[in-house]
């Protein structure tokens, strides 16, 4: 069988990967973006999913009750972090709710696990339980007790390598969305829940702009991921990494990265050589 064949005007594309049927226009749109970019799996990034507690009732805290295991223990700060959900983060930014992560890690390449008996007004909370953030009642010790989802003790979450990079300046973004979705964490401040993505690495800046364009957008939602149709779009890892997108030279990338709207499509447009007919199909294909 052919690997293209041409079908009322439709082109079917078989190869290893699964199959989609695209029209002409689509199908040139497709050959521009991966002739001139390159797959984010080859860039220098990391894409890594949210923290999974195993019980969010337990270690996700809201501002009153972080304001009250400090008030009983000072050193309770020192693993409350910030955190965001995947319905948190918007395009180009987040709505913080005011939602804690008690980082209880499990340890990580030469940082021991976080012993629990260091912070007991923490521990008094996981071992009694109370009323949850979301308002459900966390019953205490033996909930977390257990739960799949733990580490060398039930007070500890399950082990995750990749727990510095919740500290790097990181893209975030959630999982399932009706469009681009992706914000920036310059400082590194949050953390992000297992129901969003954090991407570190190289000339994030940049990638934002890309990410959140229609022509990705786009690119995404027609050749690289599953459909959800009209559910929105999943920004799954394995789908993510591997759009086309291109590497820029220092000038474009300072261009790009200081553009907005429009501006921005345009120089896209010109990086993956797409002529105006091209650029009309993509932009009434996507509304943002």
């Amino acid at each position: 069988m052919s690997d293209l064949i041409e079908q009322d005007g439709q082109y079917m594309n078989f190869t290893s990967e699964p199959w989609v049927i695209l029209s002409p226009i689509e199908q040139s749109i497709k050959a521009k973006i991966e002739k001139y970019g390159t797959p984010l799996k080859n860039w220098n990034v990391n894409i890594y999913r949210g923290i999974l507690t195993g019980c969010n009732e337990a270690f996700i805290i809201d501002e009153a009750k972080k304001n009250e295991l400090i008030a009983k223990d000072p050193n309770s700060a020192q693993i409350i972090r910030p955190i965001l959900r995947g319905k948190d983060i918007k395009r180009y930014g987040y709505d913080f709710k005011g939602l804690y992560l008690i980082a209880t890690h499990n340890g990580y390449k030469d940082v021991p696990r976080v012993n629990i008996d260091d912070y007991p007004a923490i521990k008094e909370w996981l071992d009694n339980g109370g009323i949850a953030y979301n308002g459900k009642e966390y019953k205490g010790y033996e909930i977390i007790a257990k739960r799949a989802d733990q580490g060398d003790t039930p007070y500890n979450l399950r082990s995750c390598a990749y727990m510095d990079d919740f500290s790097k300046p990181k893209i975030v973004y959630q999982e399932l969305t009706q469009g681009s979705r992706f914000a920036i964490d310059k400082a590194g401040e949050y953390f992000v829940s297992n129901t969003a993505y954090l991407l570190t690495g190289d000339k994030l800046q940049y990638l934002l702009k890309v990410l959140n364009s229609k022509i990705i957008e786009f690119a995404f939602k027609t050749y690289y991921s599953t459909s959800m149709g009209n559910t929105g779009i999943r920004w799954l890892n394995q789908y993510i990494m591997n759009l086309p997108i291109v590497v820029p030279l220092y000038d474009t990338e300072q261009a790009i990265t200081n553009s907005t709207g429009i501006e921005i499509e345009q120089h896209l447009g010109d990086l993956y050589h797409l002529s105006d007919l091209e650029m009309q199909f993509i932009s009434a294909s996507v509304k943002q």
